[in-house]
């Protein structure tokens, strides 16, 4: 008997947007983006932050992705204040003491600023301090864990973009954007299962005044 197949949702989760489905104080969530029912979030991505969410309706794949017991590697682009030098990196590579405990080795380096959407709204711009990007990949998912690792190091964190998880990125999807994947036989999870051609869905976009009525020429 053949089992259900599993969904897994890829979403670009936008700028101040809730990874939850409803909230009392009218903010903007995941309902607001995604009408699937039965998927929930596989792991969260803070209101501040921006980038690929994974949502999906297998309990088993949920609990691969979110645990930090896996180590599934996830993939950061971070603006940070400042232009961090050699230490800084080294530190961020080696892991830092923070006040839960020392982070997991990470990987780290100096990034070109990506070719990516704007933020709305965009980030303080303060002529005298330049900015600079990074690329981090973690292992482990603690609390503002990015935020915290380059604030340690003498960077604050400016804006920050979640690029990757795992095998999955965010490669052809703007803001608000979801892609459905199916993973073959429901709880397979990621390894063995057979994939469908995924699609992609944008949010439904506001519509266009008419055009005025042509006068005519009398």
């Amino acid at each position: 008997m053949n089992r259900p197949v599993s969904r897994l949702l890829l979403f670009n989760k936008p700028f101040h947007v809730l990874c939850q489905f409803t909230d009392r104080e009218g903010r903007p969530t995941l309902a607001d983006y995604i009408s699937v029912p039965g998927v929930y979030a596989a792991g969260r991505l803070d209101y501040d932050s921006e980038g690929l969410l994974l949502l999906t309706d297998d309990g088993r794949l949920q609990q691969t992705i979110a645990d930090p017991h896996h180590k599934l590697p996830k993939t950061y682009w971070v603006q940070v204040e400042g232009e961090p030098d050699e230490r800084a990196i080294a530190r961020l590579r080696s892991g830092l003491r923070l006040s839960d405990g020392p982070t997991r080795p990470a990987r780290a380096r100096l990034l070109a600023e990506p070719a990516i959407w704007p933020r709305n709204p965009p980030i303080r711009y303060r002529k005298n301090i330049p900015t600079a990007w990074l690329e981090l990949t973690l292992t482990e998912g603690r609390n503002r864990q990015v935020r915290r690792m380059t604030a340690a190091v003498g960077h604050p964190t400016l804006r920050l973009v979640r690029w990757a998880i795992g095998e999955w990125t965010l490669e052809g999807l703007r803001p608000g954007e979801w892609r459905l994947v199916e993973q073959g036989s429901r709880g397979a999870g990621e390894r063995g299962s057979k994939r469908r051609q995924p699609r992609l869905f944008s949010p439904p976009l506001p519509r266009s005044p008419a055009p005025p009525p042509k006068r005519k020429r009398s």
